[in-house]
């Protein structure tokens, strides 16, 4: 089990080349620009400054990587469908999330963001649909759940799992000012990376022998 709190920032990348060659396993966080990426970074570590937080939506320009606790990495990549964003700027971030997604080996899964209170764009729905097609585990966080009463939450969780067309289950309502999700999003992270490590101690053992 990993200790989420142990989380460092370990680098930013524009390309391929500059990814870390460790080959400590993956989770990537996807979302739309202003979706809440870096503050749920900095809730899920218990960390108030790990990952910047901006008022100005698109301006995380780069993949970024975290360590947790030396073992594993947690990748931020940048938001998409902002409208000011230049087009050129665009068009290089959907190469670089295009290159990133498509050839990471050890990429175990992605947090895919939406803020509760949003229909889900052209670009979550084809980022769900594209780890539904490799069979890569897709965990949807819903965020920002402060933002509506209890009901209109129940409400949008259906009605956003008929959307996607799977179980409420695979959603985790979250607040960062109410600091909820927090411990069901580490289990599930934890899941997948027990999982990545049981097997690759399975290998290793089986290697020796």
């Amino acid at each position: 089990m990993l200790d989420f709190r142990k989380t460092k920032f370990a680098t930013s990348a524009a390309a391929y080349k500059q990814y870390p060659t460790t080959r400590f396993p993956e989770v990537a966080i996807v979302g739309r620009s202003n979706v809440g990426k870096s503050s749920l970074l900095n809730m899920l570590c218990e960390q108030k400054n790990l990952a910047r937080v901006s008022k100005t939506p698109g301006r995380t320009q780069l993949i970024n990587f975290f360590t947790i606790d030396e073992r594993a990495y947690l990748v931020d990549l940048p938001g998409y469908g902002y409208a000011d964003v230049p087009e050129s700027i665009q068009s290089q971030w959907d190469t670089m999330m295009h290159d990133y997604l498509a050839k990471r080996e050890q990429l175990l899964g992605l947090l895919l963001l939406l803020d509760i209170r949003r229909t889900p764009s052209e670009h979550d729905m084809m980022m769900f649909d594209w780890c539904m097609e490799r069979e890569l585990p897709v965990l949807i966080i819903l965020t920002k759940s402060d933002k509506v009463g209890r009901n209109e939450a129940f409400n949008q969780l259906h009605k956003l799992a008929k959307i996607f067309n799977t179980s409420p289950k695979q959603f985790i309502q979250t607040s960062v000012i109410k600091k909820t999700g927090v411990t069901e999003l580490r289990e599930s992270l934890n899941d997948l990376f027990d999982d990545f490590f049981a097997i690759q101690n399975e290998i290793d053992i089986a290697t020796q022998n």
